[in-house]
């Protein structure tokens, strides 16, 4: 579900965490790998719609050791009185810091026992409304890197417009894959594996495309650039220069906001996105013009990054059936809507 009602722009699942289950909103997070939830004692939690998770009344919550194989995994892990630390620090600055735990989660009617997680005791940032995230990366760490081979690696996911009250769905295994997607290779970066790369050649407006060089969106040797399918971030990030390009073939619409108050109708030119080895994924108006205000303001759902990563965003990824195949390293559109 959209977290819009908890002034969120992230995308909520709800799980049920412990033993007995407490449920929990969580970030949908395809660009990170820790899953965690805001813990008692909470020495410094940020606003969440649930009641924070309380360890002593789970019978199933399991601190883990320093000297344990799973605390070894974490990338930046600590050791506190014998227990093993973690912290995770996201792109906008929000970050988690807490102890690493082995916990029972039910997500649906299914019930996942001994998964790593974070118990935060120092949680800031932009998660309002949610207790924590459900990190879906190709990590490790990660819950489909948990879950390994019980789903392959394979989840998919429709996110539906936001706004509309409707929930969308969140599916794991290799029978949750669609037959007729368009496909697409994923490419991998060592330096980063958490993130879901793609190959993409160029953008369009009204199916031309729009003057930009290939090289522009390409993951170099350095594990630099790229182009990252990322459910955690609202807006698509283009490199400044590619940003700039897109923006003025879209007749300057944003820096870009327009003021469409009154009309009944507005003819939108669509938007492309071309993926390298074919596929050529076109957007309606929906999906990159997004109302800001009451008043009629709609402003374009792209910005520029100062770095030279893309990201791709869930405003862009709205309606579409989504999969990932992480064993076999693709991720597919359609064939159907939400």
């Amino acid at each position: 579900m959209s977290g819009m009602e908890q002034g969120s722009g992230e995308y909520f699942v709800r799980i049920g965490v412990g033993s007995p289950p407490r449920s929990q909103f969580m970030v949908i997070d395809s660009g990170s790998d820790i899953v965690w939830v805001q813990c008692q004692p909470c020495n410094q939690c940020y606003k969440q719609s649930d009641p924070v998770f309380n360890p002593a009344d789970s019978a199933s919550f399991t601190g883990v050791s320093c000297s344990s194989a799973v605390c070894d995994r974490l990338e930046n892990a600590g050791c506190h009185a014998g227990r093993c630390r973690y912290e995770v620090s996201y792109g906008d600055g929000s970050y988690t810091k807490g102890t690493l735990a082995l916990e029972t989660l039910t997500v649906g009617r299914t019930t996942v026992r001994n998964l790593a997680i974070g118990c935060g005791h120092r949680n800031q940032g932009m998660f309002v409304g949610a207790a924590g995230l459900l990190g879906l990366g190709g990590g490790s760490l990660s819950f489909v890197g948990q879950l390994g081979g019980q789903t392959g690696g394979a989840f998919n996911y429709c996110l539906v417009s936001r706004g509309t009250g409707a929930s969308g769905s969140l599916e794991f295994g290799r029978g949750a894959l669609p037959v007729g997607a368009a496909w697409v290779p994923l490419v991998r970066n060592p330096r980063a594996t958490s993130f879901y790369y793609v190959g993409l050649s160029g953008l369009g407006v009204g199916g031309m495309r729009v003057p930009i060089s290939e090289d522009i969106f390409r993951l170099n040797q350095l594990g630099y650039g790229g182009v990252v399918m990322d459910t955690g971030t609202a807006v698509t990030r283009l490199p400044t220069v590619a940003y700039e390009a897109f923006r003025d073939s879209l007749v300057s619409i944003f820096d870009t906001c327009y003021n469409l108050f009154g009309f009944v109708s507005v003819r939108v030119p669509t938007v492309s996105f071309y993926f390298s080895g074919g596929p050529i994924l076109t957007l309606p108006a929906n999906n990159f013009l997004i109302p800001v205000d009451d008043a009629g303001t709609f402003c374009f759902a792209f910005a520029p990054s100062p770095s030279g990563l893309s990201i791709i965003g869930n405003i862009q990824q709205e309606g579409i059936q989504i999969s990932f195949d992480g064993a076999n390293g693709f991720v597919g559109f359609g064939p159907n809507v939400c």
